[in-house]
This record gives C-alpha cells, sequence and structure tokens, in this order.
C-alpha cells in the first residue's frame, strides 16, 4: 500500500474490501478523512450485504474513514449527502445527467452507475467509513446486470482516469460534508430531492412494503411525526427487523402509510 501527502490516501491493488481497510486503519488510529482505494476487491460487499463485483482497474472503489460532527439520530443522512456528492462529481466531470434512486444509488438513464455503503461503530469516539463504487471502464455487464447497470465508458464513449475522477469525488464530498455539519441537513435535502429519480413514483423496498416517495413539507412532517405512534409489538405482523426498521424510519422523517 502507498500513502500520499495531504489528507491520507491509500492506495492498494487488491484488498478484500476497502471497507474492511478502511477500519483496520481506524483500529490503528488513522485520521479523520483517511481514505482508500483500492485497484479490486476480492469480497467487495454493497447494502445489507449484498455483493458487489468488478473488474480489475475498471471502477472507482474507495473508503472514506469519517468521525460525525452531527448527533447519531442524524447519521444517516450522511448517505444521502455521499450520493449528493457523488452525482454532482459525475456531473461536473462527464457531463452525465446524474439521478438517484432512494437511497443512495447514482442512476443514468436508469441505470446503476454508483452505490455507496455506509458503516457506522460507536466506542470511545464514533466513526463512520463512507465505502463508494463507481463504474468507470466497464463496457459490458454480465447476466441479469446488462439491463441495470451501467459506467461512465457506455456513457460518454470514454473512460476518465481513476485519479481524477477520486480527486473530483472528494473534493464534493469535503464541500457537502461541510454543508451538512456546519449547517444542517436542508441543503443536502433540497439538492438530493432536486436529483431524486423517483419522486412521486410507487417503489418496492424489500419486496415487503409498497411506499409513495414524496416530499413531505417540513410542517406536516412535523404534524405526522406528533401524531405518529409505533404498532403495539405483540400485534405487529411480521419480524422484530421489519418493526424496528419501520420505527425508525419513523423517527428520521421518512412517512409510511401502512406496516407489512
Amino acid at each position: 500500500m502507498q500513502a500520499r501527502s495531504g489528507p491520507a490516501v491509500v492506495h492498494a491493488a487488491v484488498v478484500e474490501s476497502t471497507q474492511a481497510v478502511a477500519w483496520q486503519l481506524d483500529a490503528e488510529g488513522a485520521p479523520d478523512r483517511t481514505v482508500v482505494v483500492a485497484d479490486h476487491q476480492s469480497a467487495g460487499r454493497g447494502r445489507r450485504g449484498r455483493a458487489w463485483t468488478d473488474e480489475a482497474g475498471r471502477s472507482l472503489l474507495a473508503s472514506i474513514l469519517a468521525r460525525p460532527r452531527v448527533e447519531p439520530a442524524r447519521w444517516a443522512t450522511y448517505s444521502l449527502m455521499t450520493a449528493v456528492a457523488v452525482a454532482e462529481a459525475l456531473r461536473r466531470l462527464s457531463g452525465l445527467d446524474t439521478r438517484l434512486k432512494w437511497p443512495n444509488d447514482v442512476l443514468v438513464r436508469g441505470r446503476k452507475i454508483a452505490g455507496i455503503l455506509v458503516e457506522s461503530r460507536v466506542g470511545t469516539e464514533p466513526r463512520l467509513v463512507v465505502g463508494i463504487g463507481i463504474n468507470l471502464g466497464q463496457t459490458a455487464f454480465p447476466g441479469d446486470l446488462a439491463d441495470r447497470a451501467t459506467s461512465v465508458a457506455l456513457e460518454t464513449g470514454h473512460a476518465p482516469g481513476r485519479d481524477a475522477v477520486l480527486a473530483t469525488v472528494l473534493d464534493e464530498f469535503d464541500v457537502w460534508r461541510g454543508r451538512l455539519e456546519g449547517q444542517g441537513f436542508a441543503e443536502v435535502r433540497e439538492r438530493w430531492l432536486a436529483l431524486a429519480e423517483t419522486i412521486g413514483q410507487r417503489v418496492t423496498i424489500d419486496a415487503e412494503q409498497n411506499l409513495i416517495g414524496v416530499d413531505v413539507p417540513d410542517e406536516e412532517l412535523a404534524r405526522r411525526r406528533a401524531a405518529w405512534t409505533a404498532p403495539p409489538l405483540k400485534a405487529a405482523r411480521g419480524t422484530l427487523a421489519k418493526y424496528l426498521r419501520l420505527v425508525k424510519s419513523a423517527s428520521e422523517g421518512c412517512v409510511t402509510d401502512e406496516w407489512p
């Protein structure tokens, strides 16, 4: 592995996952904003433990160690903030019409071009590791990914240099993180909604529950929060995990109309 001056950027050829390396560096005392970049991951992962596959050298695979400067109840907003940052970086660098799919997939023409994974740990000091994967140079995707994934090369006919993409992503990440931590969630929320692909559409979450993605005005959201109560646990159908997700969604302002 190699590191360069400035905010630490650690480069590796092949790792199990950049997330795992970032957590290892955290355990060794790495500072805030340490970045891990790899050419290939042998066991990359996405949200909910899904596998993230890549062709060596064809993607930006990076993880950022962050010491969050907001209360734990707002840590989930780092995922949305990073999605905005990645979308803006790709717009700026390649002119792509990037859009966002809840909560943090980055799309072009309805196909996924980038994904984000945020993991947290609480100890003497809270930490987050923000994982970012961007498809850069792929010219084809296998199997069922062919209709669901895309890359910068497929969209523009040109694969940008990974270092240039990383520099632009980090620049946007720093800007949007500064806004989130210094000014609150409002500006991030506004930009996320402006880029959202699914606002007003019926979507399926985990194939278990149908929701309408809408922008709820702040005053209406406050009213719903005040009026909402969790279903009695004994009466709730489904698993405890579903119940806890519903409670978590309500506490963070995500509005649901039914319990699965």
